[in-house]
């Protein structure tokens, strides 16, 4: 690792090497866990040159080292093996990092794939059940799972997608619940949900502004804000209207994007917001009228290439 030295160029060399985002990122992920190029380039979601790019970069200054698994290298960087002015150095790298959303995204998808490590672990010893699920999934398929959890919605509900776009949300609900509602600012998605519906008698849809929902108040057992709360310019007033339309003792659902720096990303998708905080999430919809409010992250999933998500649930109080 690096060694001692009091000369100017070692400590150019070093601040040199910290000087650039991908490889504090690396460093941070190096710290917490031993990994290889496939495992990082995963999580930080860069190409396999960029990264081993940096490992070079890093690995030259002594930051890192590497041992040799198989046709692998791991890489990892070891605190207690590094001189004390390159660690106190570190230690100073990695606390002005503590709050770059990229970091945060980093952990989750870190966490995802240590997850998945263990599982792949689990089914080598399993063997049989593990058979069984890659033939479950080959035979049926896997959106069985997801239509059994939406069939446990009480039949005699209302529910209403607010931001229903193509109507994907609205084909899985009609068939189990009294009728649903859903509400699309868009003129074309209005038109591709209609389609999707069309074969159901219980599905209405609205054009409208979330911000002022064509829905009586109380009208609603549940509603739903997938993906779409990143695209309006009063986040607040959205949530307001969705605790307005439920129901005493209701539920809102929501589901949208963590807090990133990807601005290219915000500007494909031409959104308003680049993310949400979970508590201010949290803050927000207590604000807007729901008696029980709770947020927590999503696991990213492995072909995602977006931010990763955040469930939000509320429920109403009771009557007055």
């Amino acid at each position: 690792m690096i060694k001692s030295s009091a000369q100017p160029e070692a400590w150019l060399g070093w601040m040199g090497s910290l000087a650039d985002p991908m490889r504090l990122r690396l460093l941070r992920l190096l710290e917490r866990q031993e990994l290889g190029v496939v495992d990082l380039c995963d999580v930080v979601q860069s190409p396999q040159s960029t990264v081993s790019r940096h490992l070079k970069v890093l690995s030259d200054e002594g930051w890192v080292r590497s041992r040799r698994q198989g046709t692998a290298h791991l890489y990892r960087l070891l605190l207690d093996e590094l001189d004390p002015p390159a660690r106190r150095l570190w230690v100073l790298a990695r606390e002005q990092t503590d709050d770059w959303s990229a970091v945060h995204q980093d952990e989750l998808r870190l966490a995802r794939r240590l997850r998945e490590r263990d599982v792949e672990t689990q089914a080598f010893f399993a063997g049989a059940a593990a058979e069984w699920d890659r033939l479950r999934d080959g035979l049926y398929g896997r959106s069985f799972s997801p239509a059994a959890l939406v069939a446990l919605l009480p039949r005699e509900y209302v529910v209403a997608d607010l931001g229903c776009g193509t109507g994907q949300m609205l084909a899985a609900l009609a068939p189990v619940v009294k009728r649903v509602i859903g509400v699309d600012n868009s003129a074309p998605m209005l038109k591709a949900a209609r389609k999707r519906v069309e074969a159901f008698g219980n599905v209405e849809l609205r054009r409208a502004e979330l911000e002022a929902l064509p829905i009586e108040a109380g009208q609603c057992d549940a509603a739903l804000l997938v993906l779409a709360l990143t695209y309006v310019a009063n986040p607040a007033v959205v949530l307001g209207e969705m605790a307005r339309v439920l129901r005493p003792g209701g539920r809102g659902v929501v589901v949208d994007l963590l807090p990133h720096d990807r601005e290219d990303f915000r500007r494909q998708m031409n959104q308003v917001h680049g993310g949400f905080d979970a508590a201010a999430v949290e803050q927000m919809m207590r604000a807007a009228g729901f008696a029980e409010a709770s947020v927590r992250v999503l696991p990213p999933e492995p072909e995602a290439k977006g931010p990763a998500l955040f469930l939000a649930v509320g429920t109403m109080g009771p009557a007055a």
